[in-house]
């Protein structure tokens, strides 16, 4: 293939990406068409898979596009601050932001749950993707730890399990109740968290 053809493919597959993945926010990754997509974005389904061979494969592109555009807007602007708390802090900011952006639907969290009880290829990546961002939540927290504006007792797997616990009480309540009222409960749940484990108040005996 010439550079050209290579280049066209490519942008055909973003394509394809890109309107899979909002049909994906709407209706899961089980409700992924492949004959709604290729209508969607003009193409034939022969034509689709020449792209994405499966299905499956499909999916599972969808996932990694969720996940990449994630890290984007949440981990990687948070890498700008020094290692610590203030870091902690701008991952939950662009967290709540992320869920303020993806009300109608987020692809990561939608598969946690289509995936839970299945087994196969996608609840494997959906595995992987969970616990590599909980060991991300851990790192962060252990860092504030070792700056000492987390206690030293803190359990950093525990800390982000309650974070994450906030982030799907973000999600759940934003669409229903709205998110202002959500994103003010989160925001003062995550201080109250990080209070709680603060090295002025140390653990009971």
């Amino acid at each position: 293939m010439t550079t050209a053809t290579l280049g066209k493919r490519a942008a055909t597959r973003e394509l394809i990406l890109d309107h899979a993945y909002d049909m994906a926010r709407r209706d899961g990754l089980e409700g992924l068409s492949i004959g709604a997509l290729a209508q969607d974005v003009g193409m034939s389904k022969s034509g689709l898979f020449a792209h994405f061979g499966s299905r499956e494969e499909l999916q599972l592109a969808v996932l990694e596009t969720g996940q990449l555009r994630f890290l984007q807007r949440v981990k990687w602007p948070a890498l700008k601050l020094p290692r610590g708390l203030s870091r902690v802090r701008a991952i939950v900011t662009n967290w709540v932001a992320w869920a303020n952006e993806y009300q109608s639907g987020c692809v990561l969290l939608t598969a946690a749950s289509e995936y839970d009880g299945r087994q196969g290829a996608l609840r494997d990546v959906v595995i992987k993707q969970q616990a590599g961002w909980r060991q991300e939540m851990c790192r962060a927290i252990g860092h504030a730890v070792e700056n000492g504006e987390l206690r030293d007792d803190t359990d950093a797997s525990q800390l982000a399990f309650e974070i994450y616990a906030l982030m799907l009480g973000l999600h759940h309540d934003a669409a229903l109740f709205g998110f202002d009222e959500a994103r003010r409960h989160t925001l003062a749940g995550f201080e109250r968290l990080v209070t709680s484990y603060s090295p002025q108040r140390r653990a009971a005996p």
